[in-house]
């Protein structure tokens, strides 16, 4: 097993603390048997062997010190500066990552979600709403006759359009609905709790709300209509199947002749 820097030079300097720690308890020892001993001839001697052993130890704690200061504080030091370029890097990246997964999931255009996000959210919804048997409504819009806007008047209009029915999308529904924009100038809501009485009165207030909507985009000035197909989940079938069902009705609303609610 190979050790890093920093765990050798700490056992490298455990070994010189206790390689000075026993010379010392052997120095102790000597001054035990000074103390005991009759004969100064013989004592003297062990004074002189008991000055060496101090000056040994002396030498080891200096050398742990030396080691200690120039060797293994610089490493800890080395370590710490590191660690903290790797905690600021692991927060840039996290935050680079949210700030990623949120432009994943939000359209660039209109700031509202995306075809992603509302697939995952209504997925979530019809899970949780399962348990505890409370209905999920939906309501598929689509702006009629958008196309005619881009080809008259050109994309950044169009564009202006859109981000003008985004915004009374976001002011008339509930914090917990979900709206988005699927792409194009179709645009989704998720709406928890709402029958389909409900989800009728509801959608037919946003669809008025639309159609009343006055666009200025320089000497232009626009009115939009948006037709609505509405569905309320029946607790058996899927996500895709919910949004194929509303998506019916939505045709069905253009076929009518547009600028309608049908369920």
């Amino acid at each position: 097993m190979r050790f890093h820097k920093a765990e050798s030079a700490f056992f490298v300097f455990i070994f010189v603390i206790l390689a000075a720690g026993l010379v010392t308890f052997h120095a102790y020892g000597q001054l035990q048997d000074i103390a005991s001993d009759l004969d100064a001839a013989s004592r003297v001697d062990k004074i002189v062997y008991l000055n060496k052993l101090l000056f040994v130890t002396g030498a080891l704690l200096a050398t742990a010190l030396f080691f200690g200061t120039f060797f293994i504080y610089p490493l800890i030091r080395g370590q710490v500066r590191e660690e903290g370029k790797l905690r600021a890097m692991t927060v840039s990246l996290s935050a680079r990552s949210q700030t990623l997964e949120q432009a994943a999931l939000t359209d660039g255009l209109t700031g509202m979600q995306n075809r992603r996000y509302f697939d995952d959210a209504l997925r979530e919804y019809l899970h949780e709403f399962r348990r505890i048997d409370r209905p999920v409504g939906l309501m598929i819009l689509d702006l009629d006759h958008f196309k005619q806007v881009n080809d008259t008047h050109g994309h950044d209009v169009g564009d202006e359009v859109l981000r003008a029915v985004a915004t009374c999308l976001r002011g008339m529904t509930r914090y917990h609905d979900v709206v988005a924009r699927l792409g194009g100038e179709e645009f989704a809501v998720v709406t928890p709790n709402m029958d389909v009485e409900l989800l009728a009165r509801f959608a037919e207030r946003i669809r008025k709300a639309i159609a009343n909507l006055s666009i200025l985009s320089g000497n232009v000035r626009l009115k939009v209509t948006t037709s609505v197909g509405l569905a309320v989940w029946d607790h058996k079938e899927s996500a895709e199947d919910f949004y194929r069902r509303a998506d019916r009705q939505l045709y069905e609303a253009k076929k009518q002749g547009r600028n309608r609610v049908c369920a």
